[in-house]
């Protein structure tokens, strides 16, 4: 497999999830405003949603969009436990939790990252993060040491890579303990090193 992917971005989540399968995989750097790989290829032709995450499969079809892809992985070694087996309650618990990052978390972080959008209207994003953060620390609170309980998920990998751009944007995080506490623990994991190192994140 290969995974095509921008520093630090959204892409970070399945590279985590990639390690921590321990499935081969290589990984394809992309400048996105560009729309080129790393060795010059243009990327519309690859992917031509023209942002990461995409995934190459082994039998050359391409996968895109995070949570779809983070599921095909953690279903491609179940053993890893990374995600409930299908059909059961819990993977739709799941991919409740998969949906609540992408569209209340992610989303909401993108426009703190255009410098055009008006400081008046990231201030609105921000107290929106504030809020859908709120249910996040309540869980994490209740059921912890991760979103699902005592088990790792990919969830835990794309909640991690999303709120490790707080610091970027200036969200602040201080209101949210268990929400620290939590990123500090994933950013531990071996999977999250390795990932972060390879993107030229961490020595």
């Amino acid at each position: 497999m290969k995974l095509f992917y921008s520093p630090g971005a959204c892409s970070l989540s399945p590279h985590i999830v990639l390690q921590e399968t321990g499935l081969p995989f290589e990984i394809v750097k992309v400048d996105i405003r560009a729309k080129k790989t790393e060795a010059g290829a243009d990327y519309w032709a690859i992917n031509p949603k023209g942002y990461v995450p995409a995934i190459q499969l082994d039998d050359g079809g391409l996968l895109t969009e995070g949570p779809a892809i983070v599921q095909y992985l953690a279903d491609k070694a179940p053993e890893k436990k990374l995600a409930p087996a299908n059909g059961t309650v819990e993977r739709y618990r799941l991919q409740e939790l998969l949906n609540y990052i992408s569209t209340e978390l992610h989303k909401s972080y993108s426009p703190l990252f255009n410098p055009a959008f008006p400081e008046e209207g990231k201030k609105i994003y921000k107290e929106r993060l504030a809020q859908r953060y709120k249910l996040i620390e309540e869980r994490l609170a209740a059921k912890g040491p991760f979103l699902m309980g005592e088990q790792f998920t990919v969830a835990d990998a794309y909640l991690f890579t999303v709120t490790n751009w707080a610091g970027h944007v200036k969200v602040d995080l201080e209101p949210f303990p268990a929400l620290r506490a939590y990123q500090a623990r994933v950013a531990a994991r071996p999977s999250v090193q390795a990932a972060l190192k390879a993107e030229g994140l961490a020595k």
